[in-house]
């Protein structure tokens, strides 16, 4: 349940933080500074694991992360944390041609309920407002089912050593995305106040090193459909944060979107968790 409450949060925090910072710059800090901190400390990825850490780091930190922030920087956070719900849909579906396991009829009726939810949110008149910012906030929770996927097929990993060295390999994707796409990043660094700089320690410390440490070591020692009906708990912490935090209000589209993705979450982990 820490993981779900230290990530559900981070929508407020990360909300802040690319308010201070060019969101991508945002992350390339995030990740450079995780990597300074954990690499020298933890052993190199084998022969082996090299190539699987690579993509991982691509899934996990350029697209999840790059697609995210900005989505997030765009849009508000409570639609956001329903969003990105889609992660363990795209997970279910991801397993059935790399990990040989075959969704049920059940589990397929969820996946139709979640993507039907997050269409509830994109719907009305401000769509074209809400179509990007959601769209790229669905294309980061693929990347992210995908880094998963590959975490399970290709550990178990020792967390640290997985968190650092894709952190490193991270750096140079966003960094180069940042400096295409952004502008006045080194200004950011000047101008920034201490709410941003406490975003940026938070994301490295407590929603990175901390959350995905726990996450690496869930996914090592437990199957997918044991660990996965926890994200359920993620827009839970996230509308909550939100609304305190942000000012944003809960609208009766925001509950039946939600209510439907969630639900239909829940449904893709009906089969899975009833396994030993």
């Amino acid at each position: 349940m820490a993981v779900p409450l230290l990530w559900g949060y981070q929508f407020v925090v990360i909300k802040v933080g690319v308010t201070e910072f060019p969101p991508l710059f945002f992350l390339a800090l995030r990740f450079m500074v995780i990597a300074l901190l954990l690499v020298p400390f933890v052993r190199r990825p084998t022969r082996q694991q090299f190539g699987p850490v690579a993509a991982i780091s691509l899934f996990l930190g350029g697209l999840n992360f790059g697609l995210f922030y900005v989505g997030l920087g765009l849009g508000s956070g409570s639609l956001s944390a329903v969003a990105y719900q889609l992660a363990p849909p795209f997970t279910v579906l991801l397993a059935w041609p790399l990990l040989a396991e075959k969704p049920s009829l059940t589990t397929s009726g969820g996946v139709v309920i979640a993507f039907a939810g997050v269409a509830v949110l994109a719907a009305g008149p401000g769509l074209s407002a809400n179509a990007l910012p959601l769209l790229l906030v669905v294309g980061a929770a693929f990347a992210f089912a995908v880094s998963n996927v590959l975490t399970k097929r290709y550990g178990p990993f020792d967390p640290l050593m997985l968190m650092g060295w894709s952190s490193l390999l991270t750096v140079p994707q966003v960094l180069v995305m940042s400096l295409l796409l952004e502008h006045g990043q080194l200004a950011s660094l000047v101008v920034a106040d201490e709410r941003g700089w406490l975003a940026l320690a938070y994301t490295i410390f407590i929603g990175g090193i901390v959350g995905f440490g726990l996450w690496f070591w869930l996914i090592a020692r437990c199957s997918m459909g044991r660990v996965a009906p926890f994200g359920l708990l993620l827009p839970v912490f996230a509308l909550i944060s939100s609304v305190l935090f942000l000012g944003e209000h809960v609208t009766p589209k925001l509950v039946v979107g939600g209510l439907l993705a969630i639900s239909g979450v829940a449904m893709t982990q009906v089969r899975a968790a009833s396994r030993p």
